[in-house]
């Protein structure tokens, strides 16, 4: 079953929609899942398998996960998923024990329904736990002198003139600018914004030349991004 196919962000962001990925290897169960979700305005992405949801939360991040756990152990896969997103989740299970369910909440979950349930109470937790990240959330536009960045959309704009960013480019110009004059060693940025462990240094250098040229300036002559030979690279503001 195909899920709905998501609008671009700007225009999630603008009519209040958010995105919600159900995970769940029961095709009749999920179809009815993106259905009723569907009806009530949410933008439904759906996958069959945990290993297909890790892979989706890191590529392109969803508002709320709701997690079947259909393939691999519910603790294990909440741990890999917080290892790389902080995403709202909330555990579909069957097993309505006190001692699973605490289990669940420690490894990551930030909520839970025991199968069955119906849709106007997934539909409510999924209300709710959106309330909490959104409360909590930290500012989504960031400005560096005369850039600024929405998170929310994935916009950029220099000096008021829109930048065309690749998905890469965006997330490498917003991780250092949430971290303006901070020196970010390679090693982290391989880590949070390539999610890998380690890597060729080559591939930060080109997305670095990349963006330079979209900024408007280069290695020799930087304005923002600036290089410290050794260690990484910050982005601050210019002079």
């Amino acid at each position: 079953m195909r899920a709905s196919v998501r609008p671009d962000a700007a225009s999630v962001a603008s009519r209040g929609m958010a995105v919600v990925l159900v995970v769940e290897d029961d095709p009749v169960v999920r179809t009815a899942m993106i259905r009723d979700l569907s009806a009530r305005e949410w933008v439904v992405r759906s996958v069959g398998t945990a290993l297909a949801s890790l892979r989706e939360v890191a590529e392109n991040p969803p508002d709320v996960l709701d997690l079947g756990l259909p393939d691999l152990d519910g603790g294990e896969t909440l741990k890999m998923i917080r290892g790389i997103s902080d995403v709202p989740t909330i555990v579909a299970t069957a097993r309505d024990d006190e001692r699973e369910i605490v289990r669940l909440l420690r490894a990551g979950a930030d909520d839970y329904v025991v199968k069955p349930f119906s849709s106007e109470h997934l539909n409510a937790r999924i209300e709710a736990v959106l309330r909490r990240a959104r409360g909590s959330r930290p500012p989504q536009a960031v400005e560096v002198g005369g850039l600024r960045i929405d998170l929310d959309s994935r916009a950029a704009t220099l000096d008021g003139a829109e930048l065309e960013l690749t998905r890469r480019e965006f997330d490498l110009l917003a991780y250092l600018a949430a971290r303006p004059g901070r020196v970010v060693p390679r090693r982290e940025l391989l880590a949070q914004v390539w999610r890998q462990s380690y890597g060729d240094d080559q591939t930060i250098d080109v997305h670095l030349s990349w963006l330079r040229r979209k900024l408007g300036e280069s290695a020799a002559t930087p304005r923002y991004l600036h290089t410290v030979r050794g260690v990484g690279v910050k982005l601050v503001a210019p002079e």
